[in-house]
């Protein structure tokens, strides 16, 4: 098992797929998860999600350049809750673009905890930081209203509709790594200066 990233609540690790077909399963089978990521995400089989995970880590070795996706697991009850993707975009053929998207699916009972922001947090620092992209892309479906929040939470900027992936319209949302660094830049910054200020 190999832990990617983590947070306070969460770890972000590979998948197994022998010990995880279950958990991803119950996320994967529930229509109401799939309803805006298309039929072709629905699972109809613990058989089959245990393909669909191996098939994922077989294409990820492939790409061999850092991208993927990973099960987000809730530490205190060590209980799956969720993917978090940092992938290239397809294009309208599904073939891979130059764009790099973060993604993010989460069980129904784990929607409304913040989850979906926590783990898309660490994956954007994960895709500036280690993988040195240069912008990092979120697509979402315009009725699609619980990921448009994320995205607002991440920072991420809105740009528009765009017809140029997945083959349908999406809502396109970006966040510059130049951005992300003079954020974090900023932010050290004012605890530096808050801490002189309290140090008077």
């Amino acid at each position: 098992m190999t832990n990617l990233l983590e947070t306070e609540r969460l770890i972000i690790r590979s998948w197994i797929p022998e010990r995880d077909a279950e958990q991803a399963f119950v996320i994967y089978n529930d229509p109401k998860v799939t309803h805006f990521l298309g039929k072709a995400s629905l699972v109809t089989s613990v058989e089959s999600q245990r393909q669909r995970l191996i098939e994922g880590i077989e294409r990820a070795h492939r790409r061999n350049n850092g991208t993927g996706s990973w099960a987000i697991v809730e530490k205190e009850t060590t209980t799956i809750v969720g993917t978090i993707l940092l992938l290239q975009l397809p294009d309208n053929n599904g073939l891979p673009t130059q764009d790099y998207e973060v993604g993010w699916h989460l069980r129904q009972a784990s929607w409304r905890k913040g989850y979906a922001t926590e783990a898309g947090q660490v994956m954007l620092n994960y895709g500036f930081n280690v993988l040195n992209l240069p912008v990092i892309y979120a697509v979402v479906k315009p009725e699609n209203h619980a990921s448009i929040r994320v995205t607002e939470r991440l920072g991420m900027k809105p740009v528009g509709r765009t017809n140029k992936y997945y083959g349908i319209e999406l809502l396109l949302f970006q966040l510059d790594a130049l951005e992300e660094w003079r954020e974090k830049t900023g932010a050290v910054l004012e605890q530096r200066v808050g801490g002189q200020k309290s140090g008077v």
